[in-house]
């Protein structure tokens, strides 16, 4: 069994190696909005007016992305709000009752913000 700090030290590798994954699969269909931080937008197609067929393709696209996107970036919001416990020393902690989450809970999802009674 790990010690404390040999477990939290594996739960932030997890927790950078996911993040550096999840912002991999951003770029391949959104940018980094600069003006909101923690916000990417989907990249909207170049409608060709010449092609109807496939400007309504590649929209139809653009819509499928955009739940992805929001998705991906909740979980980079928990992964942020993770890696921050663990840099002031709340890591584990319950957002709601305070009570330590179990450590098995935490390996299967370093990012969890509550224990399995909160969630």
């Amino acid at each position: 069994m790990p010690s404390e700090k040999e477990f939290i030290n594996q739960q932030k590798e997890k927790l950078e190696k996911e993040k550096s994954s999840i912002e991999n699969s951003l770029k391949s269909f959104a940018t980094k909005d600069k003006k909101l931080k923690g916000d990417w937008d989907v990249k909207f197609p170049q409608l060709n007016s010449e092609n109807l067929d496939d400007s309504a393709d590649e929209v139809e696209e653009y819509e499928n992305l955009l739940p992805v996107e929001f998705s991906l970036e909740n979980r980079l919001r928990d992964i942020d709000s993770a890696m921050a416990n663990i840099k002031n020393g709340s890591y584990g902690k319950c957002e709601k009752c305070k009570q330590e989450i179990p450590k098995e809970r935490l390996t299967i999802y370093p990012a969890a913000r509550a224990c399995n009674k909160c969630k």
